[in-house]
């Protein structure tokens, strides 16, 4: 890397995902962006082993350890070493398009202060003649940070860009109590940021592996968002309704299967709906019996240390 001050930070939390923060790495090193415009931090969240040899394969990486659970505050750490005007962020298990970071960082100066950009998050296929059902229905549903945008104003952290002056008004992540980036963007939407959405920003995530993991990712999204709702006005009324709307959802979502440009085929649309069926009962039915239940945080391990 060259000398001097760095325009961007990429800031990268990890747990336990050597092989993709590999891939996720030499991704980096192939942006169309000059290496020498870019730093590049990993915070490590408390993996089983540290990943010192991968880091050292890439050159100009910064490797630190954040014990406190939770991608926010892996996050917070790397925000706090960063040394670049633009802070981007991206996850372990992610790989960049080579466009990435100049397209954002392009976009960044062209617009004005108090502007966030969140890019496209497209499922990274192997094969890419064949959908698995898993990858049919996540090419459709997961990852939608237009409509995060649009819709719930704020984006995933897994694409993500923004000016550090900006960021500071916001304040840091959350910890692992709460849905992070929902709670950011909130937050940063009341300080008067704008979320602007940027098709051309793209960065590939794998899919699960299995509908095993597609639940035990919604459960934890779920924890997360009852989190959120506990404490407000007939919070458990509109929790119950809200339970019973996503179970009756598939009905309205198979337009957006049949419809989606993301995959093609009507096998791969077939398989795409069988999962979502399976997926909006297992959310309803987890929805319910945590009414009847004190919650407990799930991600990868307790919040206290």
């Amino acid at each position: 890397m060259k000398s001097g001050k760095p325009s961007v930070s990429v800031i990268i939390p990890h747990l336990n995902q050597p092989e993709m923060l590999d891939t996720c790495l030499a991704s980096l090193e192939a942006q169309s962006l000059e290496r020498g415009l870019f730093e590049i931090l990993v915070v490590d969240n408390g993996s089983t082993m540290l990943p010192e040899d991968v880091a050292a394969r890439h050159p100009g990486v910064r490797l630190f350890c954040e014990h406190q659970p939770g991608p926010g505050p892996a996050r917070n750490l790397g925000i706090s070493q960063a040394s670049g005007p633009v802070l981007a962020f991206i996850d372990a298990d992610c790989r960049a398009h080579p466009d990435w970071l100049r397209t954002g960082l392009e976009t960044l100066q062209a617009s004005p202060e108090g502007v966030v950009l969140g890019g496209d998050v497209q499922i990274w296929r192997d094969d890419q003649a064949r959908f698995t059902a898993i990858e049919a229905y996540e090419g459709v549903f997961a990852y939608r940070f237009k409509l995060y945008i649009e819709q719930h104003g704020f984006s995933g952290t897994g694409n993500l860009m923004a000016r550090r002056a900006d960021f500071d008004r916001v304040g840091l992540f959350a910890g692992i109590q709460l849905a992070e980036d929902m709670d950011w963007g909130q937050r940063a939407c009341r300080a008067g940021l704008r979320f602007q959405y940027m098709p051309g920003m793209i960065v590939y995530h794998p899919a699960r592996r299995s509908l095993q993991e597609l639940c035990v990712k919604w459960d934890r999204q779920i924890q997360h968002y009852i989190n959120m709702a506990r404490g407000k006005p007939a919070w458990k009324i509109r929790w119950a309704l809200r339970a019973l709307a996503v179970l009756v959802s598939p009905a309205v979502d198979f337009a957006t299967v049949l419809g989606s440009d993301r995959i093609f085929g009507l096998p791969a649309r077939l398989k795409a709906i069988m999962v979502l069926i399976a997926i909006r009962a297992h959310r309803a039915r987890t929805m319910l019996a945590l009414l009847l239940q004190n919650g407990k945080v799930v991600w990868n391990r307790e919040a206290s240390v």
